[in-house]
């Protein structure tokens, strides 16, 4: 049995316009020790599937309106709004995109990392506290004893994403979703925060779902990786397949778009023509064929089911016949 395995998930919101499918019947399963990326641009689905998981999505306007989310064989929809906070922040943890406003500038770091090894785990504040710092060296804050007593608007950007890397780990979940993780850091951070964040991963056995608009940063990081667009699936496979052999036009656009050191002198980045479609007003056939320079008349009119086009590679592709 997957540690998670998600069936049919479809999250929607009501808005001025109409009714919007942010998720459309997005499946896909990890196991324990296992990190799974989830790519594609701003808009695609991807922060709401986050937050569908994690039972966080607002309602109104937004609603779960059908799937199964099951962890550890049990289903989080049919849980209690009760039992939901026993497994949050207890064995699924989440690294929000924003450490900023993830975490409340009136509290001491020492404390917000502190509190959920004291509410989860029932530990004495003595003993919470003796975690937190434990944790803070894990994730290498300098001197983390007197940082324990600082406030976030004291840290830098590298720093507060490291404290909600600390955060994360302190009820040692099963399960840790990062939401671009990295969004807000220079490059370098980037890179120390990706291998901070698999380091520990690998070291507690937790799975992990990284979800990033970049492929290029997934790269040394996922073992499979699944890519968004619409709302829906288009492409699931193994990391090391999916980059030798992209399959799908939105993939390989993406693919396409990322600077290589190793190309040749001249080369040029080949951007993906158009603009991610309105959630609110989606084609009837593929999302994706109005930039697709492969599309016709079928692409149009009938909407592709994702199938497994060979062994663990998914494609939702009228096209992809091999």
């Amino acid at each position: 049995m997957p540690l998670l395995d998600v069936r049919g998930l479809t999250t929607r919101f009501r808005t001025e316009r109409g009714e919007l499918t942010a998720v459309d019947d997005v499946s896909f399963s990890l196991e324990e020790g296992q990190t799974l990326a989830i790519v594609g641009e701003s808009g695609s689905g991807k922060s709401v599937t986050a937050m569908s998981l994690m039972r966080l999505i607002p309602n109104p306007p937004g609603r779960i309106v059908a799937g199964e989310i099951m962890f550890e064989g049990q289903d989080l929809l049919k849980l209690s709004d009760a039992q939901m906070r026993e497994i949050r922040g207890n064995r699924i943890a989440m690294i929000f995109q924003e450490p900023m406003s993830s975490l409340n500038p009136a509290l001491t770091v020492g404390m917000q990392i502190a509190e959920p090894v004291n509410v989860h785990r029932k530990e004495p504040w003595a003993r919470a506290f003796e975690v937190a710092r434990g944790l803070l060296e894990k994730v290498r804050i300098p001197d983390a004893a007197s940082r324990l007593q600082t406030y976030p608007h004291q840290y830098s950007g590298g720093m507060r994403q490291r404290t909600m890397i600390a955060m994360a780990l302190a009820c040692q979940p099963k399960l840790i979703v990062a939401d671009e993780p990295t969004t807000a850091l220079d490059v370098t951070v980037q890179a120390q925060i990706l291998d901070l964040l698999k380091e520990l991963t690998r070291e507690t056995g937790a799975a992990l779902i990284l979800i990033t608009h970049d492929l290029g940063v997934v790269a040394r990081y996922a073992d499979a990786v699944a890519v968004m667009y619409g709302g829906r699936i288009v492409e699931q496979a193994k990391a090391e397949t999916l980059y030798a052999k992209p399959r799908h036009p939105y993939t390989q656009g993406l693919l396409a778009a990322i600077p290589r050191l190793d190309g040749p002198a001249g080369h040029r980045l080949v951007p993906i023509a158009g603009q991610p479609p309105d959630l609110a007003r989606l084609p009837p056939g593929c999302a994706f064929a109005p930039r697709c320079t492969k599309a016709d008349a079928r692409c149009a009119a009938e909407r592709p089911v994702l199938r497994e086009v060979a062994p663990l590679h998914f494609n939702a592709c009228h096209h992809d016949v091999d």
